[in-house]
């Protein structure tokens, strides 16, 4: 057998998987090559197996016609990948706004749960860089069950719960002229707040005032920390004033996608901000611990929904942009 021939083969199962499957697909392609250069370049010398084998086609390229007929996960799974991982995702969600409960509290071990198998105790921000770490954790095993589903060959009629929305399901809101108004006034209020919020800092250094009937207000926070949490506070609100007037001329998810990374940056600022010594006024320890966890927890649980709309976003795009390459 010509090496040249041998080498192409060789190439080719690259970028098979399966070893049964790989070797009969390499069968099949050897047999066809050694008729296409019999039947039409005269023989099966060196020269005729080259150029049947030039006109073939590329490894990666012909590996990915025979792969065409054996799926990794069947069409009919393909919905329920992101079904289950969306669902799974909220579990684990859950789970890590536990994590961080718990750190708080007098419990001093993480804990196992199957299938996440290990979850350590979390802070804030430690959530929400784990966030990510977590759908695709779900992701990635709800894959490998469909994955061996399909390769059992088995009619497996896997169960969805009624209340249950496929994702491909969720469209944006029609741009009708009562939706574009609501979003103009939204934004121009966010605008007016955020403005607001500028004026208060550039006259007392801090958005966090008290005693605006009795004198001049007094700052709530200590100045450094003041400034610091009036800045990002600011940001946050002129992000979502220019996040509502792109969204006048746009439905792109990607505005969406962008202002939620962004505004995730920012809320992990805040939460990483220390609590101890942050006010600059007298407050007894039960109501500043009750202040404290308030605002860890409404904190998070925002991050929480940025966080799971974000990747509803980024799923959405994937599977257009996975299905446009499907059909092309």
């Amino acid at each position: 057998m010509p090496n040249k021939l041998e080498t192409y083969l060789e190439e080719i199962s690259h970028f098979l998987s399966g070893r049964a499957e790989r070797e009969e697909i390499l069968s099949e392609i050897r047999s066809h090559i050694l008729e296409k250069a019999a039947a039409e370049h005269g023989g099966t010398g060196d020269a005729a197996i080259d150029r049947a084998i030039a006109a073939y086609g590329a490894p990666r390229r012909v590996a990915e016609r025979y792969a065409e007929d054996r799926p990794i996960i069947a069409p009919a799974y393909k919905r329920y990948l992101f079904r289950y991982t969306s669902l799974l995702f909220l579990l684990h969600a859950a789970l890590i706004v536990f994590a961080v409960v718990l750190k708080k509290s007098s419990v001093n071990s993480d804990f196992v749960i199957f299938p996440f198998l290990y979850l350590p105790r979390l802070g804030p921000i430690e959530a929400l860089m784990y966030l990510p770490t977590a759908f695709l954790a779900d992701l990635g095993l709800v894959a490998i069950v469909l994955y061996f589903i399909t390769q059992s060959g088995k009619d497996v009629r896997l169960p969805w719960p009624k209340f249950g929305v496929d994702i491909d399901e969720i469209k944006p809101p029609r741009r009708t002229f009562w939706s574009r108004l609501g979003t103009g006034a939204a934004a121009v209020v966010m605008l007016a707040l955020t403005d607001l919020a500028l004026y208060v800092f550039a006259r007392h250094g801090t958005i966090f005032l008290k005693g605006f009937g009795s004198g001049e207000p007094q700052p709530l926070l200590v100045p450094a920390a003041g400034r610091r949490i009036s800045l990002i506070i600011i940001a946050l609100l002129a992000l979502s004033a220019m996040t509502l007037f792109v969204k006048l001329f746009t439905r792109s998810r990607w505005v969406d996608i962008v202002s939620g990374l962004m505004s995730l940056a920012m809320i992990s600022l805040l939460l990483g901000q220390p609590f101890d010594g942050l006010l600059a006024v007298e407050m007894s320890g039960r109501a500043l611990r009750a202040l404290k966890y308030t605002v860890q927890f409404s904190l998070l649980f925002t991050a929480l929904m940025i966080a799971v709309d974000l990747i509803k976003h980024i799923v959405v795009i994937s599977r257009r942009k996975l299905n446009s390459v499907t059909h092309n």
